[in-house]
């Protein structure tokens, strides 16, 4: 093994723990969606959307896949839960919402920090 490639091998290494740390970034933005009226899931959709060609092709893919979608999902349920509530399905919707999303980032928190991809690559 030469310089060249001990050096481009721990750029590789370096870029990775970056891009994983801004894929716990986007699961933190999630959790503090609870907080702050949803708004800081849209910005991690927007750091999604925006970093997703710099990991295509890594294990990282799935977590952003699987964050985009926890993200419209949710805000889909919740939209919904605000159209039903006077209808009384509305509350229900809610507490369906608040648990799928709760689920999903400590399901998604947990396997990031374990180096795994979401899915196996077989299964998309």
């Amino acid at each position: 093994m030469n310089n060249n490639e001990t050096h481009s091998d721990k750029n590789n290494a370096d870029k990775m723990e970056k891009l994983k740390t801004i894929t716990g970034i986007v699961y933190l933005c999630q959790v503090l969606a609870f907080g702050f009226a949803g708004l800081p899931i849209f910005i991690g959709v927007a750091i999604n959307i925006i970093k997703r060609e710099e990991v295509r092709g890594t294990w990282l893919e799935s977590h952003f896949d699987w964050q985009i979608k926890t993200a419209w999902v949710a805000v889909a349920l919740i939209a919904a839960s605000g159209l039903t509530f006077a209808m009384g399905l509305g509350y229900f919707l809610l507490i369906f919402a608040v648990l799928w999303l709760v689920y999903r980032i400590a399901l998604g928190w947990h396997t990031l920090f374990d180096n795994k991809p979401m899915v196996p690559k077989d299964f998309k």
